[in-house]
Parts: C-alpha cells; sequence; structure tokens
C-alpha cells in the first residue's frame, strides 16, 4: 500500500442480507469502524436496505455504495434504478462493471462507460471493475483485456476530480476459491497505475486499485504488501463479520503510523 493513500476495504453484500440481517451486520461493521480509525470501510449492501444501513451507519465514517444503477437520471426502465435515486438512498459510492454484470448480465464496456459517466456526473464516487476470465489469462491476454476496459472509461474518470477507486477482478478468482497472487496482482495494478499516469500523474496518485477475487483472512496481508495494492474488494467474506473484520484489521496495523 502506498502511504499517501488510506486503504479502502469494500465489502460487496451481492443479493445477500438485504433486510434485518443487513441491519444486523452494518450495525457490526460501525463497530468495527472505532477499532480501525486509518482504514475506510465501503459497505455495498443490496438495493432493498441501502436506506437502513445509511442511517445505522450515519455519521460513523463508513462508506455505502450501491452495486450497479442504470446510465440514465430517469425514465421508464421498470426495476432500475438512478444516480439520484442512490444518493437519496445515502449512497457517496457505487461500484460499476462487476464481472457478474458483465457476464452474467451482458453489459458491455460502452453501456459501462455512460454509467461511470453519469455516476461522476450526479457527484457518486465511482469503483470501476475490471478484469479477465480464465481463458483470456491463459491466452497471456490479461493486459490487453483490462486495458480495453480501462480505456472505456479513462476520459470520464479523468475529467472528475472525485476520489475513484478501479478493482481488479481476475473473473476467474471471484467465488471460486482461487486467487491471483500477490505479484500477479501488483503487476496488474501497476500497469494500471501507469495508464492513470499517463493521462495524469495526480488522477494516479488519489485512485485506489483495489484486488477482488477470493481476498480472505489467510492472504489480505500478502496483497495489502503490494505498493500499488491499496485496498480489498471483498464479497464472500465480506458477509461474515469475523473475516470481513479480521481483513480490516491486518489493513489497519499496516496502515497505522509507527510510534
Amino acid at each position: 500500500m502506498h502511504p499517501k493513500r488510506r486503504p479502502l476495504i469494500a465489502g460487496n453484500w451481492k443479493m445477500n442480507k438485504g433486510g434485518v440481517t443487513g441491519i444486523q451486520l452494518a450495525h457490526q461493521i460501525v463497530e468495527l469502524k472505532k477499532e480501525t480509525p486509518h482504514v475506510d470501510l465501503l459497505i455495498a449492501p443490496p438495493f432493498t436496505v441501502l436506506s437502513a444501513v445509511a442511517h445505522e451507519i450515519e455519521h460513523h465514517g463508513i462508506l455505502l455504495a450501491a452495486q450497479n444503477m442504470h446510465g440514465k437520471p430517469s425514465g421508464a426502465f421498470t426495476g432500475e434504478v438512478s444516480a439520484d435515486m442512490l444518493k437519496e438512498a445515502g449512497c457517496t459510492w457505487v461500484i460499476l462493471g462487476h464481472s457478474e454484470r458483465r457476464h452474467v448480465f451482458g453489459e458491455t464496456d460502452a453501456e459501462i462507460a455512460i454509467k461511470v459517466t453519469h455516476g461522476l456526473g450526479s457527484a457518486l464516487n465511482t469503483c470501476l471493475c475490471v478484469g479477465e476470465t480464465l481463458a483470456e489469462r491463459e491466452a497471456g491476454r490479461t493486459l490487453e483485456v483490462v486495458r480495453r476496459q480501462f480505456d472505456a472509461v479513462i476520459d470520464a474518470l479523468a475529467a472528475d476530480p472525485s476520489e475513484e477507486a478501479i478493482a481488479y477482478e481476475p473473473v476467474w478468482a471471484i467465488g471460486t476459491g482461487k486467487n491471483a497472487s500477490p505479484q500477479d496482482a501488483e503487476d496488474v495494478h501497476s500497469a494500471i497505475r501507469a495508464w492513470l499516469a499517463e493521462k495524469s500523474p495526480a488522477l494516479a496518485q488519489r485512485t485506489h486499485i483495489l484486488y477482488g477475487g477470493s481476498a480472505n483472512p489467510s492472504n489480505a496481508e500478502s496483497l495489502l504488501g503490494m505498493p500499488n495494492v491499496d485496498g480489498l474488494l471483498i464479497g464472500g467474506a465480506s458477509l461474515d463479520i469475523d473475516s470481513f473484520g479480521a481483513i480490516a484489521r491486518i489493513a489497519e496495523r499496516l496502515a497505522r503510523p509507527a510510534s
């Protein structure tokens, strides 16, 4: 982790904990935050519990994200949610381009770029997800694929001065128990940082680059020890306060100034 960027530990709850159990987990994360003052904690509950979680975490310094949104501000889009709706629910962040949105729901680079542009234009901080499939990795196309996904949104990211994050999540490592080695992650993160710097040194400095892909308490320290890994985007382990808490405490220990 770079000393000038606070570690960002993000929990993507996916289609879980959309009611009372989500509020209970949010309360536990409020208690966790008291132990991790040098770490930014971000949680992304389902739409159904966003407002209730926002109330639970209010004034406790925890960041709230939505898992997705529509690319237009309003209209006849049954079942969709706009950026302004998310802000009214208490969100300051939105996750866009998650591999499940790309590969399960068929979202294209162009569609994700529209969402990123709209989200940033609506004053939502964006966590953009990028990553390759197993077939693409085995074909040696990792950086080619990630660069294509990156290029689709870089102009929008560069035009906005707000805090942003890019999460590298190799598709083959999500929910499979497999994960990239710390050096594999660092190689891709370092490339992303260089691409950001090509656009703007300030953009490269302020953007958090997270690793996502079966991150857990056993591999968190080695991943977070890499110079260009600024945090983690956590799926399954974020649903359990013991696992999520263990990861956050590791990040806190690594980020805490030497006494």
